[in-house]
């Protein structure tokens, strides 16, 4: 959705690293907002993303308008269930109906063999796989690591908004996901690791949304650690919601 950032510049790079011709789309999807969203809050920077993309290698870039993306008329868009029932999915209503929407759109129009999406969007990721394999999309979901600052905190377009006491801040919430994973490591109850990660985080002064411990595929909750469990959390600190998630 642009205000490119180091988290999207490995995106391309992972791309072109393959050999292939590489599209990038730059879109802010209004269909993922929510009434209560500020969708105009969101950073834009075309020209400085184009000037990013142009030096990270990427052969071309499609900006469709609204109007094409969501042309007069248009009555279908996609419902999904599974992993988008809950976390973002209850948190942010609709917006995985509109990230589903518009990635099978952008697919039909680009053609990719291969899409690149970061793990920071973990939900996200495990809902995109889940739509292009019930629609027998013929192409193939590669998920990139996070990237994050030298502190930690996962890169976002919205860390921008951060005042300078909370970016500060900003990093415990990985640092906490990060001490929480290790405390389930070493055998803590779930319950009661998460408790105290919710407890640090409010002395912290983030307001949690949630954080779990989930399977990593079908982001069901899970009550024990098994392999391929995964810490996601989105918390508010000031005017800005932030997320993460680690293995756990």
């Amino acid at each position: 959705m642009g205000a490119l950032h180091d988290g999207h510049r490995a995106l391309v790079k992972a791309a072109v690293d393959s050999g292939a011709g590489v599209v990038a789309s730059i879109f802010v999807n209004p269909l993922q907002f929510n009434p209560n969203e500020d969708l105009s809050r969101y950073p834009r920077d075309e020209a400085g993303d184009l000037a990013a993309l142009r030096a990270c290698g990427c052969h071309l870039v499609w900006l469709p308008d609204v109007a094409t993306m969501y042309p007069p008329g248009g009555a279908t868009t996609l419902d999904v269930a599974g992993p988008a029932q809950q976390w973002e999915g209850a948190a942010r209503p609709g917006h995985f109906r509109g990230v589903a929407t518009v990635c099978a759109k952008l697919f039909g129009q680009v053609r990719p063999d291969r899409a690149y999406f970061g793990e920071k969007d973990w939900q996200q990721l495990q809902v995109v796989r889940r739509m292009v394999a019930d629609l027998h999309l013929p192409l193939e979901i590669i998920a990139v690591p996070t990237v994050r600052e030298s502190d930690g905190l996962a890169m976002s377009s919205r860390n921008r908004f951060l005042t300078e006491d909370e970016r500060v801040i900003a990093p415990r919430l990985h640092a906490i996901l990060s001490a929480t994973a290790i405390a389930l490591q070493s055998g803590s109850a779930v319950d009661a690791a998460l408790a105290a990660a919710d407890r640090d985080l409010n002395q912290a002064d983030f307001q949690v949304d949630y954080l779990a411990l989930v399977d990593a595929v079908t982001m069901l909750a899970l009550r024990l650690v098994a392999p391929g469990a995964r810490l996601i959390v989105a918390a508010r600190l000031g005017s800005v919601r932030l997320i993460d998630n680690i293995a756990a």
